[in-house]
């Protein structure tokens, strides 16, 4: 039997767990697992749940680019390279736009398009240790697929740094140009109940968090001068407060109770 190069699980509080799984390669890329992850997203997106981790087995989060993959590659025609590439960039795009929130566990290195992910997801936690880098053009190439999430992340002036001297980052630092958002134990990454912004979004209405990264999604685009903005923004407000989950929120905080979409552990 083909060892699973990626394995979807969802909890019984209904999180869908993606998890890299070539640990041996310390979750390296090659053809068949970014397939995979394509797969498995699609998989999720099929699912009624909360919220997506996406996790590691082993010592690493993932080391990018599985190498003998890309030399494989550079014999190959422009035109199969195109193909190759166009998956990966297929990959981060679901990623980035998934209708759910999506959350990094990330320990060991996260280098290349491993970071790139890191960089598509909304939410990112990381170990103290973890290291990060955009390592590309040490080896004549460049972080082309994962740009546009990376740029978006941490901005132009330390994407060009980055990019351009592939010096490795820690924990610290991706925390300070915001590529990471919270820096924990070892031990909580492994285990997902003890992170206490997995029990926050536990609270929360699974209706509103979608729409509440729609509007990110969409204002981050505008400038404030827009004429469309206060048209959209009450029309948004306006439709998630008349929905059943709206009406539920409000009434729970009022009579001082739990709303019905709490999950109980």
């Amino acid at each position: 039997m083909t060892k699973e190069l990626v394995l979807a699980t969802i909890t019984k509080n209904h999180f869908g767990i993606l998890t890299l799984n070539r640990p041996d390669k310390h979750n390296a890329f090659n053809q068949k697992m970014i397939s995979e992850i394509i797969q498995k997203l699609i998989f999720f997106q099929q699912h009624d749940i909360i919220a997506l981790i996406i996790n590691a087995n082993g010592k690493h989060f993932s080391a990018g680019a599985d190498l003998t993959w890309m030399a494989e590659m550079a014999e190959k025609k422009i035109e199969d390279n195109l193909a190759d590439a166009l998956d990966l960039a297929k990959m981060l795009h679901l990623i980035h736009h998934f209708e759910k929130p999506t959350i990094a566990l990330v320990q060991g290195s996260a280098f290349g398009g491993g970071a790139g992910i890191v960089a598509a997801c909304d939410i990112v936690i990381t170990t103290e240790f973890a290291q990060f880098g955009f390592t590309e053009t040490k080896m004549g190439l460049i972080p082309a697929t994962i740009s546009p999430y990376v740029i978006h992340a941490i901005g132009p002036k330390w994407a060009k740094y980055y990019f351009l001297t592939a010096a490795l980052f820690s924990a610290a630092t991706a925390l300070q140009i915001g590529l990471c958002h919270e820096m924990v134990s070892l031990d909580q990454i492994l285990d997902i109940d003890r992170l206490s912004t997995i029990q926050q979004l536990m609270k929360n209405g699974p209706l509103a968090m979608s729409h509440a990264k729609k509007l990110v999604h969409v204002i981050s685009d505008k400038k404030l001068t827009d004429s469309s903005l206060m048209p959209m923004t009450a029309n948004m407000i306006a439709q998630i407060r008349s929905s059943q989950e709206g009406k539920e929120g409000i009434s729970a905080f009022l009579e001082k109770r739990q709303p019905n979409w709490t999950v109980k552990k």
